[in-house]
């Protein structure tokens, strides 16, 4: 594993566009406040690992309990500037995630709340068991920080791009799963992860994406967002694909086609209600993940939906692959994790309930 990447990659930001005006943008917290925004603006681009590291910093400097742990990937995960304001909190356990994984149990048993960061294929799949019987079991409050996860690794190929990390961690009980959208909402769940009591799997990644969410939100655990309101197609979105889902929400409306948009950060709890309430006002749904279909965002849509609200179901999601080595962008594109194939997806899935 090599440690401490300085090669950003960064998704073409001419395949995005600048600022998306919807007719019926909301951007409203089911539970919360609506945000006055009638129009996304993406001139910002930042990675959500930055955000992490950002929300971690701050979340530190409130609550000396909280400690970062790191498995020799601190430049990466952005840790530096915690480990530089609090070395004596900081702990790098070296290539050693299992390790760490344990020492993050034991802080936590002691009344800390530890941050334990790696990259998101190693920190889940490398120690499965170690989460599984130490932290979820024991019911610990250890957050779990996985970055560089999905297709978006670009060139560190197959062996970095894990995508079956959701699934894996969304299926312990006791565990939080979160997947924020872009470098504010990281931040905003970095800080509200450290205020939860309970195991958490916070995903982000390396590129550099649309920085598109307010800065000062309010991040609630497991309350969707309404990104736009919409009546012909509900489009279920999380992570890097929230972006790309509000761009195919723009241009389906050219065609005439109302869709709703809905950010799913909080995969694990769903937010049940708000899913419920969209689907029984559009009777479709299109869900969009950077992570297989298999354990993913849509396989707990549709569990919900086959048991309270039938409905068409389209997944823009890999489907049963591991991935390779290239560009990110054109992995996204290759592998159907971009706007037009959530377009194709809407249209299906609207002739479906037809």
């Amino acid at each position: 594993m090599i440690s401490n990447l300085t090669y950003r990659p960064k998704f073409e930001k001419k395949h995005f566009h600048r600022t998306i005006f919807l007719r019926n943008f909301a951007n409203v917290f089911f539970s919360e406040n609506i945000l006055n925004m009638n129009a996304i603006n993406c001139n910002d681009f930042k990675d959500t690992r930055s955000g992490f590291g950002a929300g971690l910093l701050e979340a530190g400097e409130k609550d000396p309990r909280i400690f970062a742990l790191c498995a020799d990937v601190t430049g990466s995960l952005k840790m530096g500037d915690f480990k530089k304001a609090h070395p004596e909190r900081f702990i790098q356990t070296g290539i050693a995630e299992a390790n760490m994984i344990g020492i993050s149990a034991g802080l936590a048993v002691s009344g800390k709340i530890p941050f334990a960061g790696a990259f998101a294929g190693f920190i889940t799949g490398r120690v499965y068991d170690q989460i599984r019987m130490t932290v979820a079991y024991s019911n610990l409050n250890v957050k779990i920080a996985g970055s560089h996860a999905g297709i978006t690794v670009g060139e560190d190929g197959a062996t970095h791009q894990i995508m079956e990390d959701i699934g894996l961690m969304k299926g312990l009980p006791n565990m939080v799963v979160i997947n924020p959208c872009d470098y504010n909402q990281t931040k905003a769940a970095t800080i509200a992860a450290a205020e939860y009591v309970g195991p958490i799997y916070l995903r982000f990644g390396r590129p550099e994406v649309p920085n598109f969410t307010p800065a000062d939100q309010k991040f609630v655990i497991g309350k969707a967002i309404l990104m736009n309101e919409g009546s012909d197609v509900s489009i279920i979105a999380t992570g890097h694909l929230v972006y790309p889902a509000l761009e195919a929400a723009y241009e389906l409306e050219q065609k005439g086609i109302s869709a709703e948009v809905i950010n799913i950060h909080t995969i694990k709890p769903l937010d049940k209600e708000a899913i419920l309430k969209s689907v029984a006002k559009t009777h479709c749904v299109v869900t969009a993940e950077e992570h297989l279909m298999n354990g993913g965002l849509g396989d707990s849509v549709c569990q919900l939906l086959c048991r309270q609200y039938p409905a068409p179901v389209e997944m823009v999601a890999v489907d049963d692959h591991f991935g390779e080595s290239g560009k990110p962008f054109e992995l996204m594109a290759k592998y159907g994790l971009d706007k037009e194939h959530i377009i194709m997806a809407a249209q299906k899935a609207i002739q479906r309930k037809a």
